[in-house]
């Protein structure tokens, strides 16, 4: 079986640019009916993002569109005006290298077009629409997962693919990939895609899907904002579960870790009882914490420090891996400790819910199948809302502490199956050593997803 490593060391995102440059007063010349904004609050957000790594790039003015057209009207103005000026669609701002900005011209500012200081009176983009029965949903290019997922669970629906950050745009994600621990099953974002509308380098709106313009619409979904900015995208949904179980086990060997991963992404096919919903991975480097800045998971009060683990210090891999259920499986008990003494595997779940013991026993036989280092299973019962939302709260405590707006150099890597253990001898080994904090994150792939 074709396997690829995607190994992550950042989050990605967007976009779109056309044109030359232009005085701010005579964009007021170009008709546009979207409000222009050129208050200093607006384009001071627009001129940042995520990576702090490229210095401020202040944009004449921001455009708040209201709809797909707007951003029409302003890219075809772009095109067709003697002046020329640049243009820019800018999603949640998670750009690591500047891509979603523009000095001299305008950003686009596709998220937080609902409210703010450039939004004219009264206009604003669609909401997102869920269709129950078909189970798919239209949502704005600029809007966040987070709030996609918001509207769906009202439906008792979900996406299937998701980003571990959900506070990133629609349009954003799907003009890179969009990937998470539930690619390997169901494919990256854009592999969950119905359809699009797309504005053209010329301004054309165009819809476009596998039957109606379908070279524009595969080369938009991940074409790195290249081709289009995606306005509004349908997307495939699923009965949502309710809760996760969250486990994490640990290796010493590389060989190992990555041939378990490789055995649970090859489970893709088989009934949902017999695979996880979520495989995923992280590098942990001497001496580092095996909690990070992605998660909660471990106690504050009880960090597991490597050296526990692997007393000669060097590199260590966790193995993370989830499995979804409703609660209609389950059964309600206050308080709850079992111990498979075939495993070794305690669980521990406290005010919360206790699988069916045919549920706990699937878990089990995947686990039996794996090689991790048997102290080393770490597990948690969570909402899956919460789970899907780790690192946002994950954030929000390195914001209280100012560590947040930080530069983020990140860089992103797929890497086949044949020269993945060299990567790990060169460079987690090699170059990092014990000399990174970051995060190291390893997403085992299906090719032919």
């Amino acid at each position: 079986m074709a396997t690829k490593l995607l190994l992550t060391f950042a989050i990605c995102r967007l976009i779109v640019t056309v044109g030359l440059t232009l005085d701010p007063t005579e964009l007021l010349l170009l008709g546009v009916d979207a409000q222009l904004s050129v208050d200093p609050t607006d384009v001071k957000a627009a001129s940042l993002d995520f990576g702090l790594l490229t210095g401020a790039q202040p944009p004449l003015a921001v455009m708040h569109p209201a709809s797909s057209q707007d951003v029409a009207q302003l890219v075809k103005a772009a095109y067709g005006s003697n002046f020329g000026f640049t243009v820019s669609a800018r999603g949640h701002g998670h750009s690591i290298n500047g891509q979603a900005q523009t000095a001299n011209g305008v950003v686009v500012q596709m998220s937080g077009s609902k409210g703010g200081s450039g939004v004219a009176s009264g206009r604003k983009p669609p909401h997102p629409r869920v269709w129950p029965q078909e189970r798919f949903v239209d949502v704005w290019g600029g809007e966040l997962w987070i709030d996609v997922l918001r509207s769906t669970l009202q439906h008792g629906l979900a996406p299937k693919s998701w980003t571990d950050y959900l506070y990133l745009s629609v349009g954003g994600t799907l003009s890179n990939a969009g990937i998470s621990g539930q690619a390997f099953n169901h494919g990256p974002q854009i592999s969950n895609v119905h359809e699009l509308d797309v504005v053209t380098g010329k301004g054309e709106l165009l819809t476009c899907s596998e039957e109606q313009n379908s070279e524009m619409f595969h080369a938009v979904l991940g074409g790195l904002g290249q081709f289009g900015i995606i306005t509004r995208a349908r997307i495939s949904l699923e009965p949502a579960p309710q809760r996760v179980r969250w486990i994490r086990v640990l290796y010493s060997n590389f060989s190992t870790f990555t041939r378990d991963q490789e055995y649970l992404i090859s489970l893709h096919e088989q009934p949902a009882g017999q695979k996880f919903d979520y495989v995923e991975g992280f590098v942990i480097v001497d001496e580092g914490l095996i909690n990070n800045w992605r998660s909660s998971f471990f106690s504050p009060h009880n960090p597991v420090k490597i050296s526990s683990l692997e007393p000669n210090g060097g590199v260590l891999y966790c193995l993370e891996i989830a499995k979804n259920y409703h609660e209609s499986t389950a059964s309600t008990i206050d308080q709850v400790f079992l111990v498979f003494a075939t495993s070794g595997i305690s669980f521990n779940v406290l005010n919360s819910k206790l699988w069916l013991m045919t549920e706990m026993q699937e878990v089990e036989s995947l686990l039996k199948k794996l090689n991790f280092i048997p102290a080393s299973v770490f597990t948690t019962d969570l909402p899956y809302v919460d789970f899907l939302d780790r690192v946002h709260k994950a954030e929000l405590k390195l914001r209280s502490k100012g560590l947040w707006e930080v530069p983020h150099p990140w860089l992103n890597l797929f890497v086949p199956k044949s020269k993945i253990a060299d990567f790990d001898k060169g460079v987690f080994k090699g170059i990092l050593g014990n000399k990174t904090s970051g995060p190291i994150l390893i997403y085992p792939m299906n090719k032919n997803k």
